[in-house]
């Protein structure tokens, strides 16, 4: 845990009490802080009491009191509304935070020296944090990773010296962070995404480029236009920026991803070789690697540390994740794409693909993606999206209603092993949220891989994507 002493002997107000709430009022009160939490969620209050954390409903609270409200970043800070609790906050001009700001005034104040990478970015964002994280570890560096990938900032191991912080950021999170100051900060790309949260992209793009512009040294994507606007603003501003891109014609300057590869744009020079790597396939994640090459080494490894480190990266549960194989056929596992810009990296990789998509619809849907339905080999539709999805797909790819993940799966796989192709590939990546039928991608990413793990005759992958 990192202790917050930033509020020692003040009053803090905190919201939301889930795993990063929990954690983050755990912190504060371990810092000195006079902490009062309150949820929406009666029995996430009864779990914090058993946890020794004070209760009180904040809405008869007397807020002249409270030094700060430490939201949990799920919780809306300005829309669709602004949550009840923060209403309150700004009747009584409370300032109001998040768990990343914590981290970063605990870090200026008690130890400057520990260092902190933070990546933020529509997609691609866990792949490159778990990436930094797995190649420095391989380092020998000392490394601790969290954040919007997995355990929450302030339940990390306290601060000190020379230890590295690898931490992904939301634009919840970079929202509740108005004095982020990251060693480096890295933006990766920028497609429409949260605006329900952020009202429309201009302010959501506005939000990312927060965690940038504090950063000593910036990498910024360079494949879309509001990352090469902000690119420029910043050059403009005098920062220190790396230019990084899933293709070599893009940027000038930088790292790109060129011929299977990551190359120094300048000069030309491979510094990686990703064209055998088992997990990081396709120009998406040249751009995750070439912005991992640059954090990497503004953290003092050098390219053989970063090919070694990476030779042997096993890649992320639910993203592009290879499953298993039966017969020619590869089953593989993208249930984290829960929007038709998530699922595109999947559909550019592969060919022959038996595709399951499906769930609860985002706007809209998939005709995103109409270029690479000539690549479908035939699309199973799970969920509330299939009907909408099989119109969408009309005359252009054969597809089925299968209702269900299992049914999906079994008609999937009984297809790909009927196909001619090479290398069929049984894909999942919904391009749908999870919550008709799952709780989250996870639960959803973990039911395809029982029913593929259910099949005849499979054979599973281990960790670093290769036959066990």
């Amino acid at each position: 845990m990192i202790a917050v002493s930033q509020f020692s002997g003040k009053k803090v107000a905190l919201f939301g009490l889930g795993g990063s709430g929990m954690a983050t009022a755990l912190a504060l009160i371990a810092g000195g802080a006079q902490v009062t939490a309150f949820d929406d969620n009666a029995e996430s209050c009864r779990i914090a009491a058993e946890k020794g954390i004070p209760i009180a409903d904040l809405r008869h609270m007397d807020w002249s009191g409270f030094a700060a409200l430490v939201l949990a970043p799920g919780v809306p800070l300005t829309h669709p509304k602004p949550h009840w609790v923060v209403e309150l906050a700004g009747t009584a001009d409370t300032e109001i935070i998040g768990d990343v700001e914590l981290l970063a005034r605990e870090r200026r104040a008690a130890c400057p020296e520990a260092k902190l990478i933070a990546i933020t970015g529509t997609n691609g964002k866990s792949t490159t944090t778990a990436l930094i994280g797995h190649i420095l570890k391989a380092a020998g560096r000392d490394v601790e990773v969290g954040g919007n990938i997995g355990r929450a900032v302030l339940d990390l191991a306290p601060l000190a010296p020379g230890r590295i912080y690898v931490v992904e950021c939301s634009s919840y999170q970079i929202d509740l962070a108005p004095t982020l100051d990251a060693d480096v900060g890295l933006l990766l790309n920028l497609t429409p995404d949260h605006l329900d949260r952020h009202g429309n992209m201009t302010r959501y793009a506005a939000i990312k480029e927060r965690l940038v512009a504090g950063a000593k040294l910036t990498v910024v994507g360079a494949d879309d236009a509001y990352c090469r606007a902000i690119g420029e603003r910043l050059v403009a501003a005098g920062h220190d920026v790396i230019s990084i891109s899933s293709d070599r014609a893009h940027i000038s300057r930088g790292l790109a991803f060129d011929g299977g590869a990551i190359v120094s744009v300048e000069d030309g020079a491979v510094i990686a070789d990703l064209a055998s790597h088992p997990v990081l396939r396709g120009a998406h994640n040249g751009q995750n690697a070439a912005a991992a090459i640059a954090a990497c080494r503004a953290a003092g490894l050098t390219d053989a540390e970063f090919r070694d480190g990476l030779a042997t990266f096993p890649g992320l549960a639910h993203r592009m994740q290879p499953v298993a194989r039966r017969g020619a056929a590869i089953f593989v596992n993208d249930s984290k794409a829960t929007n038709a810009e998530a699922s595109a990296p999947a559909l550019k990789t592969f060919d022959h693909i038996h595709w399951i998509a499906g769930g609860r619809p985002k706007e809209g849907g998939i005709a995103a993606l109409a270029s690479f339905f000539p690549k479908i080999a035939r699309a199973y539709l799970i969920g509330e999206a299939a009907e909408a999805f099989s119109a969408t797909l009309a005359g252009a790819a054969d597809t089925v209603i299968c209702g269900t993940l299992e049914n999906a799966v079994k008609q999937a796989a009984d297809d790909a092993a009927k196909s001619k192709a090479e290398t069929p590939v049984v894909l999942l990546s919904p391009a749908c949220a999870s919550f008709d039928q799952y709780r989250n991608f996870e639960k959803r990413g973990d039911a395809f891989v029982s029913a593929v793990m259910a099949l005849d005759g499979v054979k599973p992958f281990t960790a670093t994507g290769k036959e066990a």
